[in-house]
């Protein structure tokens, strides 16, 4: 299935810059963000196993958010 870059930095070498997906067939979005290791921040998330918790920056998708408003 492909994905289509809705966000991010396109200059980011690293791999590691917080980036936003969407689906070829729009039923998800897929985010590449910062692993969450803090133990008291994933206390308080009950996540099923196989799942993770990213840390995506609030300008990068208040950035997508906007561009679809216009």
């Amino acid at each position: 299935m492909a994905l289509r870059k809705l966000s991010g930095d396109s200059d980011c070498k690293s791999g590691t810059c917080p980036t936003l997906w969407e689906t070829e067939d729009n039923t998800a979005f897929l985010v590449q963000g910062y692993v969450v290791t803090d133990p008291e921040q994933l206390a308080q998330i009950d996540l099923p196993q196989g799942e993770s918790v990213v840390r995506v920056p609030v300008n990068i998708l208040e950035d997508y958010f906007r561009a679809r408003r216009n």
